[in-house]
């Protein structure tokens, strides 16, 4: 005897399963098994190259490195600036805040003469060099030791020793059009300590540009948080046309650096 034939009831509230339709391996990117998604993977925009992350580099503590100087590493390995830095020939990720200014204020300018003040390792010679061209001129100070930048002429001495203001201006043979200084003293952890010093250097650095600008020269200086003050600021804004602070993207965002640019220098 045949037996009944019962359609199977779904309980109420559950719906049908769907079916999964089956890949044509053909119409896929060069024929191939397409990659199977899950919930935990996320297809990549159209057109978002960002998808194609890179991975941190990971720095291990060594046995004699303190973690300081591990996190330091890490810092430099990991920094964007740094690589660009690399894969364009600049010593330093200090070459793009000088670009930065420059872009912004129009300080470098083709036959320029241009100092620099604590120029190592070179970054910002670098740049100076290429903007001006062949009829500028571009000297630069540091007590460390460098290389030689092709287009510049380095004198290593201690920007603060009573000689080197003479001995920069022999090598300039005239008036400078813009005196640059990216000096900064090793820091102690102590902000109000750390400013004064950094203070101190751009009013030494200042001194100098006074005595060497020609008239309409630029000034651009380093300072820390709170920009230049006082007696600094008053200086500034008697003897040039224009003052501002910028911070330029090429700067840590960790940084409390600034700088203070000064341009339309009044003469002596």
């Amino acid at each position: 005897m045949e037996q009944p034939k019962f359609k199977s009831r779904r309980a109420p509230g559950v719906a049908r399963p769907r079916k999964q339709k089956k890949t044509d391996v053909s119409k896929t990117a060069l024929g191939e098994e397409p990659e199977k998604r899950t919930r935990n993977k996320s297809p990549m925009k159209k057109g978002d190259d960002a998808g194609k992350r890179e991975l941190a580099t990971h720095v291990k503590t060594a046995k004699h490195r303190k973690l300081s100087s591990t996190l330091w590493l890490k810092r430099q390995l990991n920094d964007p600036y740094v690589a660009r830095a690399k894969a364009e020939g600049y010593r330093s990720r200090a070459a793009y805040k000088l670009l930065e200014l420059d872009e912004k204020f129009r300080l470098l300018k083709k036959g320029a003469r241009v100092v620099d003040l604590g120029c190592a390792p070179g970054g910002w010679c670098q740049v100076a060099v290429k903007a001006i061209g062949k009829t500028g001129q571009v000297v630069g100070i540091d007590y460390l030791g460098m290389p030689v930048v092709t287009g510049a002429e380095i004198l290593e001495l201690d920007f603060l020793e009573d000689e080197a203001p003479e001995k920069l201006k022999a090598l300039l043979g005239g008036p400078a059009d813009l005196v640059l200084s990216d000096m900064a003293a090793p820091t102690t952890g102590h902000r109000s300590t750390d400013h004064l010093r950094i203070v101190a250097l751009a009013e030494a650095a200042l001194d100098f540009a006074e005595d060497v600008l020609a008239p309409g020269g630029a000034f651009v200086s380093k300072v820390f948080a709170g920009g230049a003050e006082g007696e600094l600021l008053l200086r500034l804004k008697t003897n040039f046309e224009t003052v501002k602070h910028a911070k330029p993207k090429a700067s840590r965002s960790g940084s409390a650096e600034k700088y203070v640019v000064a341009t339309g220098f009044r003469g002596r």
